[in-house]
């Protein structure tokens, strides 16, 4: 099952969560996007039940703050895991946001606060532990995330460093295949 996990204020209908569950249902892969809570502690429960339910037969795509949580996932569960522009140190990222937010798709507005900060350090990790799991796609223009950081925490994974784009991964669709193959094989290391 290929796991699809939006970024911050996003949802699964996201163009990204859409583009992928439309390749992979051609293809016969199953697909899963949930909404992800505000709280990472509620995420991570929404998350291990789909995981468990598929027998950790998982493979995980985390887009933004999703990479954080594939990476936490793929470290506790052992699945494989494709990373776009991955918030690498989340908390950090989003102190920003503190404060009133409001979902892009829906509207809905919701308030992130320090707690939300907090659980989403406690997900933190000092470093990957079988980099062949990983698949680090990065644009060098995300102007939201630093891609240094994805990729030193990735090291040793393969990685897809393009050069331009933006923190939306602009060359998504290209890589949609590949994504499909990475969750179909064997994982492996080096760089792509």
């Amino acid at each position: 099952m290929l796991l699809y996990l939006h970024g911050f204020k996003s949802s699964p209908q996201s163009a990204k969560a859409q583009q992928l569950k439309a390749i992979a249902e051609a293809q016969g892969v199953p697909f899963a996007c949930p909404q992800l809570a505000v709280s990472a502690a509620e995420t991570v429960g929404i998350l291990e039940a789909l995981i468990a339910a598929n027998g950790n037969a998982v493979t995980l795509v985390g887009s933004s703050l999703g990479g954080h949580y594939a990476t936490w996932l793929a470290e506790r569960h052992g699945c494989k895991a494709v990373l776009v522009n991955p918030a690498v140190l989340a908390h950090l990222s989003l102190e920003p946001f503190l404060g009133p937010q409001t979902h892009y798709h829906s509207g809905e507005a919701f308030e992130f606060t320090q707690r939300h900060i907090d659980e989403l350090r406690a997900l933190d990790l000092p470093a990957i532990t079988r980099p062949e799991r990983y698949w680090l796609l990065a644009e060098e223009g995300d102007e939201v995330l630093d891609y240094r950081h994805a990729v030193a925490r990735y090291a040793g994974a393969k990685q897809t460093l393009l050069p331009g784009g933006d923190h939306s991964f602009t060359r998504w669709v290209d890589y949609l295949p590949q994504i499909i193959a990475f969750s179909r094989g064997a994982p492996e290391g080096g760089r792509g």
